[in-house]
């Protein structure tokens, strides 16, 4: 840069600035507005402030600091002092009543039963995928006798921002009111077909695109909206509904004009269209309207006329490592073919999310008399909000310095193939059982353990044991909406809410056992809801996966292994689909001509500012979804976290010689607990990254460990994600390199 182009700078930054200024007043504005709107609403008597919450679009929490008197209120033998709970992300009507924030129950503490009694001997089956012995947890009942305090937990570090607050469920019959199925919803089989959707992929970096009937190469120019848009219909009947990109990422153009990926995006996503076009205001009811503003897997839709259309991103699918168009096209064809080996009416929705939805859908029981026939009941709203707030999904974490040195031995990826599919087996089904702490000090040692070994989620206060020296087991919440840590240090209390299969691990893991006291839970009968789901995703994905090797021409085995990792996005994401979160709604609105703001949704918020364009987002709360069962989602997301750390690694000991199908033992010990204290540099959903090489037998199965990166050497601990997705592609050539 010279210094002409650095003075040019300063003036573009100056006349930036002078066209945010009034866009700033204008936001403060309509902010001081809202306030003033919000304390007036307040004032009425019956004002609820989690309503206010949602149309305003803010935290019940920042509603309570505008309305003080709509915060929850110290009961008179209660604590004192200005204790407000932070929002659960819990949709309710004004009659329900609120979540609770955790509170330490009064009375007497529960005896020490970190020494586990006689275990309850129980057969491993395939439905049974806890890896160890429960014992019975500790409880707390006021009519039991004192025992000595918990230790104290340890300290927090200095400058650390404080944990939110988890809810808990509400005492006596408010909480029991919450132990209800939503009435007249219910998960039922659907009795129609999805409409096909013709798909084109485009390359928006080489031009190239390829549809059903033929192949061309075109000119995009700057690939642009407008520019793609009229280039491709100009080539393409109008029949072609979903125009896939599959390289190129044109919504990353402007990149470095934004600090932030979304804005990027939104520019790109807003820009001007050719004539005839608008963005999409509606469609029918299998379709959405309007854009999707994602960082890297944004979703455009448009419409002329009567002529529909979406542009995405095929990386919601897989990475397509540098495929050609022609490639990908084969992949969503060779997918296609598996699926309808499984399914006969499957059509490919536009992402696997919502294919793995549909098709999750056509495996409920609707024959007469059957178990669940008449559908599956989906839990109140109560209880959907405190799963949702108090159920992570996969464990993330980085063990950087001080915690590990700043040199390590070596680096090992060690991946889990298709690890969800081998949670699917049982989920809790109907309306769950409450388990207080009292319920539970009740039931028998063996009732007990049935109850940790069902379909279950539990809050609990756990004492990490002195003398521990390996990873946290347990997740705890941690600063930020969704943020979970894993609290590790000897003699440490906290108190938090886990999936039974977690909560099982921690009493019986390999090393020893923690002490757990069961201070609330959930309780469900099993079933076995994803069952045939997933057997159908795990057949489909077998047979791609032993094509991507078998197979003769290179380009297929290509198009083959790229399926399979469409199928895993499929049960990847359809299980996220059922966890249902509070919908979010995004768009965006062109500016005044004078650069003033439009008027947005009500209660929405905005997200990101261009020169012609305002993008906002609206949080709508819980929807009334036939298909919303977040348990599931929370049960597999449990199973896998707690497999991470230990499970067994399959053997294969005979195939079937007329299906090929494996029959698999029990296998070895395999898992992080399973490898050296200190060893573990960082977890990845499904993934371990470790300083040693285990010798755990890779045989293909779901849920087995895959040795995916490998350098044996001296490597620099990684302090910050850039750092760990650096050696990750490392390790990854490295190990390319080691078979070649």
């Amino acid at each position: 840069m010279d210094a002409k182009s650095y003075t040019d700078g300063l003036a573009d930054l100056r006349e930036l600035r002078d066209q945010i200024k009034p866009l700033e007043r204008q936001l403060k504005k309509l902010q001081a507005d809202r306030d003033k709107k919000i304390a007036a609403l307040g004032a009425y008597e019956k004002a609820k402030a989690d309503r206010l919450a949602t149309s305003a679009g803010l935290s019940v929490i920042d509603v309570v600091a505008l309305a003080p008197h709509l915060g929850p209120q110290a009961p008179a033998s209660g604590p004192t002092g200005d204790e407000v709970a932070t929002e659960s992300a819990v949709g309710r009507s004004g009659a329900e009543a609120p979540a609770q924030a955790i509170k330490e129950p009064v009375g007497t503490l529960a005896p020490d039963l970190s020494t586990p009694p006689a275990p309850v001997e129980q057969q491993e089956t395939e439905e049974q995928e806890q890896d160890s012995v429960p014992a019975a947890a500790a409880v707390t009942d006021e009519n039991m006798a004192p025992a000595p305090p918990s230790p104290a937990p340890a300290p927090q570090p200095a400058g650390d921002a404080p944990a939110r607050e988890l809810p808990s469920i509400p005492e006596g019959l408010d909480g029991d009111r919450w132990f209800r199925a939503e009435s007249s919803l219910l998960s039922t089989r659907p009795n129609f077909r999805q409409a096909v959707r013709q798909m084109a992929f485009l390359d928006a970096a080489t031009g190239v695109l390829v549809w059903q009937g033929g192949k061309a190469s075109l000119e995009l120019g700057r690939a642009s909206v407008a520019e793609i848009l009229a280039a491709v219909y100009a080539t393409v009947p109008p029949t072609i509904e979903r125009i896939y990109v599959t390289g190129g990422d044109p919504w990353h153009r402007n990149a470095a004009r934004h600090e932030f990926l979304r804005d990027a995006v939104a520019e790109w996503l807003n820009g001007p269209l050719p004539e005839g076009w608008q963005v999409e205001s509606s469609r029918g009811k299998d379709r959405q309207a309007g854009h999707l503003v994602h960082p890297r897997n944004p979703v455009g839709r448009w419409q002329r006329g009567d002529q529909h259309t979406e542009i995405r991103s095929v990386g919601e699918w897989f990475d397509p490592e540098g495929a050609d168009p022609e490639t990908v096209r084969q992949a969503f064809v060779e997918l296609w073919k598996a699926l309808h080996e499984q399914w006969r009416d499957v059509v490919l929705m536009g992402s696997p999310s919502q294919t793995g939805r549909d098709l999750w859908t056509r495996t409920i029981p609707d024959k007469a008399g059957a178990r669940w026939a008449d559908g599956y009941p989906v839990m109140s709203q109560e209880i959907r909000g405190l799963i949702h707030a108090t159920a992570g999904q996969g464990r993330t974490e980085l063990m950087g310095p001080p915690r590990m040195p700043a040199k390590v031995p070596g680096w090992f990826e060690l991946d889990r193939t298709f690890a969800y599919a081998k949670h699917c087996w049982s989920s809790g089904v109907g309306v769950p059982q409450r388990m207080t702490a009292a319920a539970f000090a009740g039931l028998s040692e063996k009732e007990q353990a049935n109850a940790l070994y069902s379909p279950s989620h539990w809050q609990v206060r756990v004492t990490i044991p002195d003398g521990w020296d390996h990873v946290g087991l347990l997740p705890a919440a941690a600063p930020g909406e969704r943020n979970w840590h894993y609290p590790y240090e000897p003699g440490r209390t906290f108190t938090t809410w886990a999936g039974g299969a977690e909560i099982n691990l921690a009493l019986r893991n390999p090393l020893m056992p923690w002490r757990v006291e069961i201070l609330d839970g959930l309780v469900w009968e099993k079933g076995d809801p994803l069952k045939g789901w997933a057997t159908k995703l795990k057949d489909a994905w077998s047979y791609l996966q032993s094509w991507s090797t078998s197979h003769g021409d290179e380009r297929m085995r290509l198009a083959y292994r790229l399926a399979s990792r469409a199928v895993r996005s499929i049960l990847l994401y359809g299980i996220g689909t059922l966890a249902q979160r509070p919908k979010v709604t995004t768009g965006s609105v062109e500016l005044h001509a004078d650069g003033s703001t439009p008027e947005i949704p009500d209660g929405a918020q905005i997200t990101g500012i261009t020169d012609t364009h305002v993008t906002w987002q609206r949080h709508g709360g819980f929807a009334r979804d036939p298909y919303a069962h977040p348990e599931w989602a929370a049960g597999v997301w449990s199973a896998a976290r707690a497999a991470l750390l230990s499970t067994h690694q399959s053997v294969v000991t005979e195939r079937d010689k007329t299906t090929g199908k494996a029959k698999v033992g029990k296998g070895v010990p395999a898992g992080a607990l399973h490898l050296p204290a200190g060893s573990i540099l960082a977890f990845r959903t499904d993934a371990i990254y470790t300083t040693v090489r285990p010798d755990w037998p890779y045989s293909g199965q779901p849920g087995d460990y895959l040795l995916k990166g490998a350098m044996d050497w001296e490597q620099t601990t990684p302090t910050s994600d850039t750092e760990f997705f650096v050696l990750q592609g490392l390790g990854r050539q490295a190990l390319e390199a080691e078979g070649q």
